[in-house]
């Protein structure tokens, strides 16, 4: 990696932010507040951790706006420092783009279409009529289809497979294990209760700036696209089922499972095991607890907590009432003795 010294003053101008203190000096790397170094520019998430900031070695560092008090070191004032310090990271560690070529190893068939501008690595197998953009990286042993078309600017690491037909936009990252194109789950039962595969002839498509993490699975549609809108990122372990439309901006966090034809509008968060059934539609913004199970469509903005999943509050209030249950059951068991007795008095009396 190239070591960037850059200014502090350019540094606050990248993120919009308010200089205090000497904008000459500069900073090459990003880091916590307990490893930086000298020449490192640190982060503070919240005004209120501000004592933290006084043992940090950082040479300069991002707080929010809300910190006013001048500090011992240059400072740039943000509205969030934590997006502040990823756009800065980010910037810190771009490098230009270096085509290295094809790998000898690799199987490129001849009716591909393979600009100079692009690096594939050992054994890699592009199939028929495949169309690279510019400045695709394929990384070792990844396998891609006939017929894939794949944009600018995309990143598929190591082992990844894109099967027949699939279409990936630019700037896309696929992490390594990860199949994009397998058959979707489609069976019909006859009356001898025989599973008889259903064809999936369709594709995934995948558009700009989506990013999908290790050893995920997208299937592919039935008929038509199962489809992965701008901007979505998807964790590791994920299941998105045949004919799954998630919009764009949406985060699908681990071992997530999404049936078949649900669909998610823009900007819903799906936390870590939560599960959609299929043939749903989750509205903008819906946000699901982690290991939620939600079986119906729900409205924009909804949130929701529980299997099957109820609203957040409502499900809050169930869970504190679970914590209590052994308690509950034992005030029930005295209850019953209780009324039994009474019961039994009564009975003594009206004769």
């Amino acid at each position: 990696m190239i070591k960037k010294n850059i200014p502090l003053a350019q540094v606050a101008e990248l993120v919009g932010g308010e200089l205090v203190g000497d904008g000459e000096v500069t900073i090459s790397n990003l880091a916590s507040l307990e490893a930086a170094e000298q020449g490192d520019l640190t982060f503070l998430v919240k005004a209120t951790e501000l004592d933290r900031l006084e043992g940090s070695k950082a040479t300069a560092s991002i707080v929010p706006l809300d910190v006013e008090q001048s500090l011992e070191i240059p400072t740039i004032r943000v509205k969030d420092p934590y997006l502040a310090s990823a756009i800065i990271h980010n910037h810190i560690l771009a490098e230009p783009f270096v085509a290295k070529g094809i790998h000898p190893s690799a199987f490129v068939d001849d009716e591909c279409e393979v600009p100079e501008d692009v690096s594939i690595g050992p054994m890699v197998v592009l199939g028929k009529r495949v169309m690279l953009g510019r400045r695709v990286t394929i990384e070792a042993g990844t396998v891609i289809g006939d017929d894939v078309a794949i944009g600018d600017d995309t990143v598929l690491k190591a082992n990844v497979t894109i099967a027949n037909g699939c279409i990936l936009g630019n700037r896309v990252i696929i992490h390594s294990g990860t199949v994009i194109g397998a058959d979707g789950y489609g069976y019909a039962t006859d009356a001898m209760g025989n599973h008889v595969k259903r064809p999936q002839v369709g594709i995934v498509r995948i558009d700009d700036d989506v990013e999908i993490g290790a050893n995920a699975c997208i299937d592919r549609a039935a008929f038509g696209e199962t489809w992965i809108q701008s901007g979505v990122k998807i964790d590791n372990l994920v299941q998105v089922g045949h004919n799954v439309v998630i919009g764009p901006n949406s985060l699908i966090i681990s071992q997530v499972g999404l049936a078949g034809s649900c669909s998610l509008g823009r900007n819903v968060v799906l936390a870590g095991q939560a599960a959609v059934n299929g043939h749903i539609h989750l509205d903008d913004q819906v946000m699901v607890a982690a290991g939620g199970g939600v079986h119906h469509s729900l409205p924009k903005g909804a949130k929701v907590g529980g299997w099957p999943a109820l609203p957040i509050k409502s499900w809050a209030k169930s869970i504190m009432v679970y914590n209590k249950l052994p308690e509950l059951n034992s005030d029930v068991r005295k209850l019953k003795k209780a009324v039994a007795a009474l019961q039994e008095d009564i009975s003594k009396n009206e004769k």
